[in-house]
């Protein structure tokens, strides 16, 4: 199909533009350039910029993947701050009200985490204050999920990920894939996670600085919980009481999500936990909707 793309003019962009998508075979892609180019040329027209903003911004988008490798992905930061991760992630994670909250995944989800054993110790370098992280998977009606696989990652006491000091932290350091027990708990030995900033000398990092913004995260572990016949959930713990919580610079802190690092006195739990009394306790349990039928 031959489609008109002369006769371009500020007033009719749109149209021209948007005719030559006529015979794109895919009608979700034509769907997404149609209106990536309506809103793209109503954002041009309203702030109307020079020849030289607009190479700037060609620059900004170059130097952004000119810092993505294996490791770094400066367009997961790009958009987990400017809050589009969490706005795709409130879209497509729509739940009960029972449901445990999502948040973004993070750009640190880069490898796979190892299996490992209930109870074992994720924290291979040892940095940071020893804690129990202990929680419960169940649907939304209540009953226990036995099996569920829980997946956490966090960053060191630190503030580093293992993915961010190659050859400092040990490879796999604080990831961990745990399978629930016949209750769906989950319980494993890691470190209190600790706020940190996001890594800010790329592209994102000067964009944050030229906005007055700062790039902080508050402490938190990452969860991602799935079972049989329910919905995985991506989300956080926050660490309640931790620097940064009404100010994250992803935007992805919840209410429901913050909770306390307590110390726990009793020489019990400490021996089924296998730590020594008294200990450091984060709990969290998740819950799961169903997938309809």
């Amino acid at each position: 199909m031959t489609t008109r793309t002369t006769g371009f003019s500020e007033e009719d962009s749109v149209e021209v533009v948007t005719e030559s998508f006529a015979g794109t075979p895919d009608a979700r892609l034509k769907q997404v350039m149609t209106k990536l180019v309506e809103h793209l040329h109503a954002f041009v027209k309203d702030v109307e910029p020079t020849e030289a903003e607009w190479q700037r911004a060609i620059d900004f988008l170059t130097a952004t993947g000119h810092m993505c490798d294996d490791t770094r992905q400066e367009f997961v930061l790009l958009s987990d701050v400017l809050g589009v991760s969490m706005l795709v992630d409130a879209i497509n994670n729509r739940k009960s009200a029972a449901a445990t909250d999502t948040t973004v995944l993070g750009p640190f989800h880069m490898v796979d985490s190892p299996p490992r054993e209930l109870g074992a110790n994720i924290s291979l370098d040892g940095e940071g204050e020893p804690c129990v992280f202990a929680g419960q998977v169940r649907s939304s009606d209540g009953t226990p999920l036995p099996g569920a696989r829980v997946d956490v990652w966090q960053a060191n006491g630190a503030g580093f990920y293992d993915v961010q000091q190659p050859g400092t932290q040990p490879e796999r350091n604080l990831r961990g894939l745990f399978t629930a027990d016949d209750d769906g708990r989950f319980w494993l030995r890691t470190v209190v996670p600790r706020y940190y900033p996001i890594p800010d000398d790329g592209p994102v990092g000067r964009l944050l600085t030229a906005t007055g913004r700062h790039p902080n995260r508050p402490a938190h572990i990452h969860v991602i919980a799935e079972a049989d016949g329910h919905a995985p959930v991506t989300t956080h713990v926050f660490v309640e009481d931790s620097p940064y919580l009404d100010s994250d610079t992803v935007f992805g802190v919840k209410e429901s999500l913050i909770r306390p690092v307590t110390t726990v006195d009793d020489p019990l739990r400490a021996g089924r936990y296998g730590v020594a009394n008294p200990f450091r306790l984060l709990t969290f349990d998740v819950v799961l909707d169903r997938v309809r039928p």
